[in-house]
């Protein structure tokens, strides 16, 4: 009695599975085919986790080798910038009398600048070149200094110290800037 009370139990389900329970001689045979049932519903469990597992760990691969890709430069490029930035210096601090003087070498460090500046940009290195007057943006700008000017307003940028550059559209070095508090009356 109690077999068929088991196999009543079962019937349905593994009637769906298209299994006949009469073919079962006991109750033990029955519960094998659950035990059965069950590790096999664990395997597709653990099978389809692993699935998924391997699905992510290609995605995160795919991506660290695109952000690689894009970003690996980095550190060279931000090693490079403080180059760009003595040129700078040197081409500005040159007087006319300098350039008469010395006309091949300032023209020499102006191609070299310019060759730089050209790698840079080929490799997604782009300057930041904020312009007097410019408001202040904190993503973009590194204040140095805040000064009252007469003229301007609070926020405003008032002198450029170093160019900021981006990688991409990530910032490499912020622009250094000076910004004008509020002028005093």
């Amino acid at each position: 009695m109690a077999r068929e009370q088991a196999a009543k139990a079962e019937t349905p389900e593994l009637a769906e599975a298209g299994i006949d329970v009469s073919e079962f001689e006991s109750a033990a045979q029955l519960d094998e085919l659950e035990a059965l049932r069950t590790e096999r519903d664990d395997m597709r469990d653990r099978f389809m986790r692993a699935l998924a597992d391997a699905e992510n760990a290609r995605k995160r691969g795919e991506r660290d080798r695109r952000e690689a890709e894009q970003y690996g430069g980095s550190k060279l490029a931000r090693d490079l910038l403080p180059v760009y930035d003595n040129l700078r210096r040197a081409l500005d601090v040159a007087t006319d009398e300098h350039r008469a003087q010395a006309t091949a070498l300032i023209e020499g460090v102006e191609l070299t600048l310019r060759e730089l500046l050209s790698v840079m940009t080929k490799h997604n290195v782009t300057p930041i070149v904020p312009d007097i007057g410019d408001q202040f943006d904190p993503q973009m700008h590194q204040a140095m200094f805040e000064a009252p000017v007469p003229g301007t307003k609070a926020g405003q940028i008032i002198q450029v110290m170093t160019e900021g550059f981006l990688l991409h559209d990530r910032l490499l070095r912020p622009a250094q800037v000076g910004i004008s508090s509020s002028p005093a009356s």
